[in-house]
Formats: C-alpha cells, sequence, structure tokens
C-alpha cells in the first residue's frame, strides 16, 4: 500500500472523482493541536467529490486554535478536550473514545496531533487510526522532525501516513511523499514545502479505508 511521490505536484496522482453508488461515506473524526491545514485538505477532498467520506467531529486539546475556525466553516462541530482535566493519558483516551463514539465515527485521523495515545484509544479503533508525520518513516521519529532532517544533512525528506501504534510513528506504512531538502533550506522552509505533499497524501491514505 506503499508509494513514493516527489515533491512536484504535478507528479502526484490525483484521487479520482467517487463514485459513491451505494456506499455510504466513511465517517471520520479528526484529532489536531495546532492550524488544522491537513484537516482542511480532508475537508476540501470530501466537498469536491474527490473523498467518499464525512467528518463528524474535530477534537482539539488546544484552546482557540486555527483549526476550529477551519471546522466552522465547513459546519463541522468540535469538541475541546483539555489534558489537564485528566489524571493520566488513559482517562483523556477514554474521553476521546466516547466522544468519536458518539458521534460513530469509523476511521479517527490525527492530523497534526501533538500527544502520545495509549492502548485505549488503539484498542477502541483497531487498524483504524492514522497519522501523517513530517519525515520519512522509518527516519526521524517523534517530534522536531523537520529539524532532525535538517541536522542530519540528509537530501531528502518528505512524509508519511502511517497507521498509529503503541510505538510513537512506527506503525505499518500508508503512503509517503518525498521532499528534496535545498542547500539554504531552514526548518519553515522545508516545512512549507512538506506541507503541500501532506495535503495531497493524507486525504490518499483515508480513501484506502473507504475501498474496505
Amino acid at each position: 500500500m506503499q508509494s513514493l511521490q516527489i515533491d512536484t505536484p504535478s507528479l502526484v496522482s490525483p484521487i479520482p472523482t467517487v463514485a459513491i453508488g451505494d456506499r455510504s461515506p466513511l465517517i471520520l473524526g479528526v484529532m489536531a493541536s495546532g492550524s488544522g491545514s491537513n484537516f482542511e485538505a480532508v475537508a476540501l477532498a470530501i466537498e469536491n467529490g474527490r473523498l467518499n467520506a464525512k467528518i463528524a467531529v474535530l477534537i482539539h486539546n488546544k484552546p482557540e486554535i486555527k483549526a476550529i475556525d477551519r471546522a466552522q466553516h465547513y459546519g463541522i462541530p468540535t469538541v475541546f478536550l483539555d489534558r489537564r482535566n485528566y489524571p493520566t493519558r488513559e482517562e483523556l483516551d477514554r474521553a476521546i473514545v466516547g466522544t468519536l463514539q458518539a458521534h460513530q465515527v469509523e476511521c479517527v485521523v490525527m492530523a497534526g496531533w501533538m500527544l502520545v495515545v495509549t492502548q485505549v484509544l488503539i484498542d477502541a479503533f483497531p487498524d483504524r487510526i492514522i497519522n501523517i508525520h513530517p519525515s520519512l518513516l522509518p527516519s526521524f521519529r517523534g517530534i522536531h522532525a523537520i529539524e532532525q532532517a535538517l541536522a542530519a544533512r540528509v537530501k531528502i525528506t518528505g512524509c508519511t501516513v502511517h497507521l498509529v501504534s503503541l510505538e510513537v510513528d512506527a506503525g505499518p506504512i500508508l503512503v509517503q511523499a518525498a521532499v528534496p531538502v535545498l542547500p539554504d533550506d531552514t526548518a519553515e522552509t522545508l516545512h512549507a514545502r512538506i506541507q503541500i505533499q501532506e495535503h495531497l497524501i493524507l486525504p490518499q491514505a483515508i480513501e484506502i479505508f473507504t475501498r474496505t
């Protein structure tokens, strides 16, 4: 299920327009901690008929983030779960599971979710949680992946959509896209180019689940 794309939008295979037919849309729950640009990429793919899915809820763990505004634009409900209100990560994940189940979510998308999940969430949605990470896994797992790539002086990095496992950034890879590292790149410029590819491959990865 893995594909490798180059940092040229014209070379990335577009998601075909969905022939919905009798198939019900895949119900998604998205988890975000920041700007929500990947969340919006999924919402746009749905709106444009390229992805047979519906985002039922956006869960966020930080107040007043840009992702909330993006969700409101698309009329998608948002739920704020503050980790400070939960003594353990397991209790936070139980609240997340309850929210997702209340919205009848079938597939969970971690789009910039900056917390490590526990077995509680994984067991509730086995092989149905995906994450997007800004490196070509298995290289540069964990936080600061872009800075890690620059420090290692690699010539190519990229992004990966993978299934979530208990070990951070170690689940089976679904889709990857390669991005060259330029001699004058900073973390900001490289991140901006990686995000272009993230916005392309995340809907592609979700499309896999609409066929299962």
